[in-house]
């Protein structure tokens, strides 16, 4: 018992200091850049709502935050390079519902959303919004609905990518309307409503900063938003679910994680600072105005969301039989 008891002095001597460490390390933090990482192109939703966060944290931290956009792979590239970086607080990701949808959708996925990585909080959710081409002759979801029906497999739908939210959404729609109608995978969220905006496409379920402003601007027509309550930004756009599809809702939610390991001392610092944020009216009615609502979360709220999305997604791809090897 005499050695053991020796033998654990040191040891407990060593967490102690370690612990010690990583909160002085927390108290400092940040001396450097930090570096957020955007699995998706600039202009997309996920771009604007970290450019958003990021101006105001750039202030708050007296240190640039950078946006380093990764795309491709449907998030993966991205979050792969965010899950290898250092668990040092300099590197964070920029999550969204497509890292809980991934780990079904890709069968050699090499990275875990719940496992490998580090909840810290949500930011913002947002919806989509089912808008179509102003050529196409429907102003409300139940006569899209007619049209798809009467013409089965005859129009087109964007999505920012295959396995993406805005497709599996899509999906979602068409087996709860007993509906069908043809895939246009784009590189991300913008490429797919510029195409729209041109006529190349009849239809998409768009992110709301995508759709918000091009709504507004008449270059496309809204029929429903996939929120189970209307939308600020789109205060006349009747939710999907009351519009004639009940049940339907798919939102979209972001948050900032960390690689594996991150020390809880970073995780409660970098998470009071994004909560911080996220009070400010002007951050608020920015992200407002592009469609998203801002929603903070403590850590533990969000790694629970984040096991409740992987479950409730992965019933969408399963049934809807998407997949990508």
């Amino acid at each position: 018992m005499r050695v053991q008891a020796v033998l654990a002095l040191p040891f407990a001597a060593a967490v102690a200091v370690g612990a010690a460490t990583n909160v002085a390390q927390a108290q400092d933090y940040p001396t450097k850049p930090v570096r957020f990482v955007v699995p998706f192109p600039a202009g997309g939703t996920t771009d604007i709502i970290v450019r958003i966060l990021g101006q105001r944290l750039t202030r708050d931290w007296k240190h640039q935050v950078i946006v380093d956009n990764r795309p491709g792979g449907g998030a993966n590239i991205g979050a792969d390079v965010a899950m290898r970086s250092p668990a040092d607080g300099y590197t964070l990701f920029m999550a969204s519902t497509a890292h809980s949808i991934n780990v079904t959708l890709y069968p050699k996925l090499t990275y875990d959303p719940i496992r490998d990585f580090t909840p810290i909080s949500t930011v913002a959710d947002t919806a989509q919004v089912l808008v179509v081409h102003p050529s196409i002759p429907v102003s409300s979801v139940r006569e899209l609905i007619a049209l798809l029906k009467r013409r089965p497999g005859d129009l087109t739908y964007s999505s920012a990518g295959n396995g993406s939210q805005p497709h599996l959404t899509a999906e979602m729609f068409k087996m709860l309307t007993g509906t069908s109608m043809v895939h246009v995978p784009y590189k991300g969220g913008p490429q797919a409503m510029t195409d729209l905006i041109a006529g190349h496409v009849a239809l998409s379920f768009a992110t709301a900063p995508t759709a918000v402003p091009n709504v507004k601007s008449g270059r496309v027509r809204a029929l429903g938003v996939s929120s189970r309550e209307r939308i600020p930004a789109l205060p006349d756009v009747p939710t999907i679910g009351d519009a004639g599809v009940p049940g339907f809702q798919a939102n979209n939610v972001f948050g900032v994680v960390g690689p594996p390991g991150l020390a809880a001392a970073l995780v409660d610092r970098i998470n009071a600072a994004v909560v911080d944020v996220l009070k400010d009216p002007t951050v608020r009615s920015s992200l407002r105005e592009q469609g998203a609502e801002p929603r903070s979360s403590t850590p533990a709220e969000y790694a629970a969301l984040i096991r409740d999305e992987v479950a409730r997604w992965g019933k969408v791809v399963r049934q809807s039989g998407a997949r990508i090897d």
